[in-house]
């Protein structure tokens, strides 16, 4: 037999980390800095479960911050993967792979007639935008505060995910050039989007949204709210972005757009389209996308754009949820939950909200609806942070932020459920 492989802890692999890398992370969402303490190493991952290097099992509600909606490690992703890594791993040059994702793409997504492949959701959003300004001819940007649009500068204002767990609404490096043009409302405040395009709507290129917020937590738009921004784009000639890199193909098999009813002119994508591997892609009518160059003149590109792996692993993720879909299941599964944790928050007398939609889902500690940053930002991070390591210890690994979103996925069992309402119950009542 071999010799037994002597392998770190986690303890040990985070101060060899940090040596390393700033941080000892190559993203700060997985550094702890939330809820304190330091972060877990995954040695491995199977279905709803994640091992980490001391040996540990837990059921996992991230899921990679959303990919993994069939799974980890799911047996026909794995196999696309060995297919194509046994021809080369890059050619940079074109390949049928990148037409079966993006045929796949216009087909579930309703809004989406041609399509863009990039590396991820960061470069989605950044590259939809400069298209809606070079479409316009405007400069102006409309965002919404928690809204999270990758770490593009003329974004990184008032922004979720990360930047709002660090308190960091504006980043160092942002220069004021950069962000100058980006106005920033409040997310479900009607009137004050019509005051922006009142003073600014000859100038605005186009409004940037997540249809269903994963980033200050999971935040639903009002039907007043999704209606006034197509109306009001559209009044004005502006362009509407559906940010979609969470919510695509996770709240339905077209995403947060065919699931509320939202017609955008340029959707963002990523995460569940690259089935684990760093895929994003943007979209829309070709009267939109026939802009970009070499068809149009707005530049994009990139050496790794729909490279092999990550186009087979996207199009067998892709046809798994059209052809057998896991949605029904991810419904009752994550009601379940729901159920489950908002019966265990008020036996215990917690304050708090919990909101969800499809898989997505977040229990707040706050005392009032949270419906934009304001309310988000009212939360009880302290108390997030004592139930996150509860939940750790009777192994659940939960987002390490109050403003991040659980995932359920298809490898989830009843089973799973059960056990996590009954960690959660047990911790909400210590804390």
């Amino acid at each position: 037999m071999p010799p037994a492989v002597s392998r770190p802890s986690s303890r040990e692999a985070f101060a060899r980390a940090k040596k390393l890398m700033p941080g000892g992370v190559n993203s700060p969402a997985r550094a702890f800095g939330a809820v304190g303490g330091e972060p877990i190493f995954i040695d491995r991952a199977e279905g709803s479960y994640l091992y980490d290097l001391d040996g540990n099992r837990y059921i996992d509600y991230i899921g990679s911050w959303g990919p993994m909606i069939l799974g980890h490690a799911y047996a026909p992703v794995i196999e696309s993967l060995h297919r194509a890594i046994d021809c080369g791993t890059s050619y940079g040059a074109p390949t049928t792979g990148e037409n079966d994702l993006a045929e796949l793409i216009i087909e579930l997504v309703p809004s989406i007639e041609k399509v863009r492949l990039v590396n991820s959701g960061t470069e989605a959003a950044m590259s939809a935008i400069r298209l809606a300004r070079g479409v316009t001819g405007r400069d102006k940007v409309v965002k919404f505060a928690g809204n999270y649009h990758g770490h593009v500068d003329a974004l990184l204002v008032a922004a979720g995910s990360s930047a709002a767990t660090l308190a960091v609404p504006n980043s160092p490096g942002v220069t004021t050039g950069a962000s100058q043009d980006t106005l920033v409302l409040e997310y479900n405040d009607v009137a004050g989007l019509r005051d922006a395009f009142e003073v600014h709507g000859g100038e605005i290129a186009c409004v940037a949204f997540e249809p269903v917020c994963g980033n200050m937590g999971v935040v639903v738009p009002t039907s007043e709210f999704r209606d006034a921004l197509r109306s009001i784009t559209n009044d004005h000639g502006a362009l509407l972005l559906c940010d979609e890199v969470m919510t695509g193909f996770r709240v339905a098999i077209g995403g947060a757009q065919q699931r509320l009813g939202i017609e955008p002119d340029l959707t963002a994508l990523g995460k569940i389209v690259g089935g684990g591997l760093p895929v994003g892609a943007y979209g829309g009518p070709d009267a939109i996308m026939c802009n970009v160059l070499p068809e149009g003149k707005v530049f994009q590109a990139g050496t790794l754009s729909g490279n092999p792996l990550a186009t087979a692993a996207g199009a067998t993720t892709l046809r798994t949820l059209r052809d057998d879909p896991p949605y029904e299941k991810l419904e009752a599964l994550a009601s379940q939950l729901e159920t489950g944790l908002r019966e265990a928050a008020t036996a215990a007398g917690v304050p708090h909200q919990l909101a969800r939609v499809g898989s997505m889902l977040t229990l707040f500690f706050a005392d009032e609806p949270v419906t934009g940053w304001q309310s988000a930002a009212k939360c009880d991070t302290e108390r997030f942070a004592r139930f996150f390591w509860g939940m750790m210890d009777r192994g659940m690994y939960l987002p390490c932020s109050q403003y991040e979103a659980m995932f359920v996925s298809a490898a989830h069992t009843e089973t799973d459920i059960e056990n996590t309402i009954d960690a959660a119950r047990e911790v909400l009542t210590s804390i």
